[in-house]
């Protein structure tokens, strides 16, 4: 378009001024009221504590020493369970360490969150639990593993204190992995799991953490691959047995999908060449376990920094992991799809003032780290959110979810599992593969908690299937997923907090499962 000429601007503003000037004057409207402010909160009523929250990477839901382990030992964890709240049925919601932590921080599922694969950044616009908490004037701090946006290591919005590397990160120093310190960066030399302990160990001894409210996340890489343990420990579990795989035969394959068969042979996540790396799975298998040992040390210290410190009592601390994994079940290595092994994670729950030695059997999700610790800092917030606080579990009469809706979707950087959705109840389990020619699968998980044999083409459950079915796809319109390939949606979704949407109950076999 054309620049208005010298004579056409002032002609202009003369207009202007007489108009102006043959205009009686009308009052002025009100200035619009400000919009809401998304991270504001008020008090809950409950008495606030700190919060402690240790998050691991990969680490599958039976991985703990309490539970029976044939040989791994987790004093620090066996500690937190004997002093608080076990949930013996926790999932996430999406089986992947981005999506998942980004759910964490902000109670939805990843297809309203946006952040679908590793690659994603959150949308620094969408309410986080710490942001919400530093505005109230909670001291928040982060302490290792951000990865999301990976390879950038800086600050993200909501950090009163930040030590973190990029992306994955590495167990040992390179020469290029510097960490930042608050938007510093610096060399870090030492084992990464420990550094991370010393660095939350260090922040939570200062003065102030007596006198100030604070909310800390010590994340770490382990026990993600390529897993190197620490000096002390590489020779743990050398002699200790390896569980067998699935047979690599027709038979065995026969009702899996053959997307699992491919990545056991045309994969790094495969039993036959893990990771490229490892001669053989029994040396994988017994790495994977050793990178534990250092996080469960750690956990041992901070506790033992919380005693010594008078903090431990006004603490509520959570462990917990970004996704399960699989150790060779269906012959693989890897998360992702949506089997037991994969979407499981262990969650122990440790409150000051709270029960001991519990153990909990309702449905825990991801969805709900963020509602849970805003309510144990005794702050509530109107911010959409998919979950609901575990704390709120010991209400009388608390009304909870009694099955819940998993969703993955494929990736172009790891194309072997395709887009996948399931619903879980107590009893069964429907998953429904996108973008693949493979049939669904039906489990009944009290029969076969293994997993082993598909129902989907038994007769005697075609009724079953088909209401599970229909509810995964109400539930899944309910929480606003509009694209069922890619998962895009941009406006958040209206949901009933801790029940994954609406909860109709008119189609019968589903729901007694």
């Amino acid at each position: 378009m054309p620049r208005p000429t010298r004579r056409e601007v002032v002609l202009g503003g003369l207009g202007g001024l007489v108009a102006c000037a043959g205009t009686p004057e009308t009052p002025s409207a009100p200035p619009p009221a400000p919009p809401p402010d998304p991270l504001a909160s008020t008090r809950n009523g409950r008495e606030p504590q700190n919060v402690l929250v240790v998050l691991v990477d990969d680490q599958r839901w039976d991985m703990l020493g309490f539970l029976g382990h044939p040989f791994l030992k987790t004093p620090g964890l066996d500690r937190l369970a004997a002093e608080g709240t076990h949930f013996a049925n926790a999932f996430v919601t999406t089986s992947l360490c981005c999506p998942s932590r980004a759910t964490m921080l902000t109670g939805l599922y990843a297809h309203a969150h946006g952040v679908l694969d590793n690659k994603d950044e959150l949308d620094p616009s969408i309410p986080t639990w710490n942001a919400i908490a530093q505005r109230a004037g909670v001291d928040t701090a982060l302490f290792g593993k951000w990865h999301m946006g990976a390879p950038n290591p800086h600050p993200r919005p909501g950090w009163t204190r930040w030590v973190a590397f990029g992306g994955q990160g590495s167990y040992e120093p390179t020469p290029t992995g510097k960490w930042s310190f608050d938007g510093e960066l610096r060399a870090v030399e030492g084992y990464t799991t420990d550094r991370i302990t010393d660095f939350a160990d260090e922040w939570l001894r200062a003065p102030e953490r007596r006198s100030r409210p604070w909310a800390a996340v010590v994340s770490h890489k382990a026990v993600h691959a390529p897993f190197v343990p620490p000096e002390r420990h590489r020779d743990a579990f050398a002699d200790v047995p390896v569980p067998e795989t699935l047979p690599d035969t027709d038979a065995a394959y026969e009702h899996l999908p053959a997307w699992l068969r491919h990545m056991r042979h045309e994969t790094e996540f495969g039993v036959e060449q893990p990771y490229r790396k490892w001669p053989d799975f029994a040396s994988w298998y017994r790495d994977y376990h050793r990178v534990l040992l250092a996080v469960d040390e750690g956990v041992q210290r901070l506790l033992a920094t919380l005693e010594q410190t008078g903090q431990l009592e006004r603490t509520t601390v959570i462990y917990t992991s970004d996704n399960g994994f699989m150790v060779g079940e269906k012959g693989v290595l890897d998360k992702r799809n949506a089997y037991e092994s994969s979407m499981r994670i262990p969650l122990i729950v440790r409150r000051g003032d709270g029960p001991r030695g519990r153990t909990r059997d309702e449905l825990a999700l991801n969805v709900d780290t963020a509602p849970t610790i805003l309510d144990a800092l005794g702050l509530a917030t109107e911010v959409e959110q998919h979950g609901a606080s575990l704390l709120s579990l010991d209400q009388p009469g608390a009304a909870w979810r009694k099955e819940f809706v998993y969703e993955y979707f494929h990736e172009r950087t790891f194309p072997s599992t395709p887009t996948l959705f399931a619903i879980r109840t107590d009893r069964m389990k429907l998953v429904v593969p996108y973008g693949t020619i493979d049939r669904d699968e039906l489990y009944d998980l009290a029969s076969d908690p293994q997993e082993r044999t598909t129902l989907i083409d038994d007769p005697k459950y075609a009724d079953r299937a088909r209401a599970l079915r229909t509810r995964m796809g109400k539930k899944l319109q309910a929480l606003g997923l509009i694209d069922p390939v890619w998962g895009r949606q941009r406006a958040l979704p209206s949901a009933v907090a801790g029940q994954d949407g609406e909860q109709d109950h008119e189609e019968g076999p589903a729901e007694q499962e």
